[in-house]
C-alpha cells in the first residue's frame, strides 16, 4: 500500500499531507470561505438571469452555463475539500478509489465548462461589436445557443478521462511511464490555445472600441441584445471607451492570473523537473478560485445587474 506522500501526490486532493497541520487548517478555511462566497454569487447570477426578463440574453446564457460549472466546484467540491484538509491521512474514506474519482471528476467536469463558457463569451461579444447585427442574428439563434452550450459539456466529459494528468506533474512518474507527462503536455497546450482565442477576441474588441465609433453602446456592451438591433445610439465619448477598454483589459488579467499559471507549470514538466508540489497546489487554487470570481466579473459593470439585485436583496 503507498504511503500517504505519494498517495496525496496522485491524488486531486490538492491539501498537501506533508504540511503541518495548521497550514491544511488554514487551507481548508481558505476552500471553505471560497466554497461560500462562490456558491453565493453563482446562484445569485443564475437566479437573477431566470427572474428578470431583461436579463435573459445570449451572453447572458453563456455566462449562466458557466456559473453552473462553477457550482459544481464552489459548491460540490470545495466543501470537500475543506473538510477532507481536516482529517487524518489515513483516514481510510480518503483512500477510496471511487471517492477520488468523484472528486476528481466534479472538478474536472466543472473547471473544463468554465473555461468553455469563457471562450463562448468571449467570442459573443467579439461577433457582437465588430460584425454586422445580421451576422449575429445569423449566428446566435436560439437553437445555436443552446447546441453551444450543450456541446461545451459533452466536450468536457469526453475529455474527463484525461484531466488527472494536470495535477500528475506534481510528481515523477515512474520510469517508463510518461503518458501522465504527455496528457499533461497535451491539457496545457489546450489551455494555452484556449487563451491566446480568448485574448483575441477580446483584443479585437478594444481595438474596435478605440478606433472607430461603432452604432451600439460600448460601454454597457454585455447588455446588447434583442436584435435586430434598434436605432442607432451616439457614438460613446472618450471617457466612456476609455472605461469600457478597463473593464475588459481588467478581465483578461484576472482570467491569465487565475489559468496560466498552473499552464505553464505543466508545460515546463514536460521538459523540466517537476516543480515543488506547494508551487503547483498554489496553481491550482489559483484556478479554482476563478470559479468564485467569475461572476463579479462579468456582472460588476453591468448597471442591469446591479438593478436587479438591489431589488432582490434588502
Amino acid at each position: 500500500m503507498p504511503n500517504a506522500s505519494s498517495w496525496s501526490a496522485s491524488s486531486p486532493l490538492l491539501l498537501l499531507w506533508e504540511d503541518s497541520p495548521g497550514t491544511r487548517i488554514l487551507l481548508s478555511l481558505l476552500y471553505a470561505a471560497l466554497a461560500i462566497s462562490g456558491t453565493l454569487s453563482n446562484v445569485m447570477v443564475i437566479y437573477l438571469v431566470f427572474s428578470f426578463k431583461k436579463l435573459q440574453t445570449t451572453s447572458n446564457a453563456f455566462i449562466v452555463n458557466g456559473c453552473a460549472a462553477d457550482l459544481s466546484v464552489c459548491a460540490l467540491w470545495m466543501p470537500q475539500e475543506a473538510v477532507l484538509g481536516l482529517l487524518p491521512p489515513n483516514s481510510s474514506s480518503l483512500r477510496s478509489a471511487e471517492y477520488r474519482l468523484l472528486r476528481g471528476g466534479l472538478l474536472g467536469l466543472g473547471l473544463t465548462v468554465s473555461l468553455a463558457s469563457h471562450l463562448l463569451v468571449a467570442f459573443n461579444r467579439y461577433v457582437l461589436i465588430t460584425k454586422l447585427p445580421s451576422v449575429y442574428q445569423a449566428l446566435y439563434q436560439r437553437r445555436r445557443t443552446a447546441a453551444m452550450i450543450g456541446l461545451s459539456w459533452l466536450l468536457a466529459l469526453l475529455l474527463l478521462p484525461l484531466l488527472p494528468g494536470l495535477w500528475a506533474p506534481a510528481r515523477q512518474p515512474p520510469a517508463g511511464d510518461a503518458g501522465p507527462r504527455y496528457t499533461a503536455l497535451l491539457l496545457a497546450l489546450a489551455v494555452l490555445g484556449h487563451t491566446a482565442l480568448l485574448l483575441h477576441c477580446y483584443l479585437g474588441i478594444v481595438r474596435r472600441v478605440r478606433g472607430s465609433a461603432k452604432r451600439v453602446s460600448v460601454l454597457n456592451f454585455h447588455l446588447l441584445h434583442q436584435l435586430p438591433f434598434p436605432a442607432a445610439p451616439p457614438p460613446p465619448r472618450r471617457a466612456q471607451r476609455r472605461l469600457s477598454s478597463v473593464s475588459v483589459l481588467l478581465l483578461c488579467c484576472v482570467f491569465l492570473l487565475g489559468t496560466q499559471p498552473l499552464a505553464w507549470l505543466s508545460l515546463l514538466a514536460f521538459f523540466l523537473p517537476p516543480a515543488p508540489p506547494a508551487l503547483h497546489a498554489a496553481s491550482w487554487l489559483l484556478l479554482c478560485a476563478l470559479s468564485a470570481l467569475n461572476p463579479l466579473l462579468y456582472t460588476w459593470r453591468s448597471e442591469e445587474f446591479r438593478r436587479a439585485a438591489r431589488s432582490v436583496l434588502p
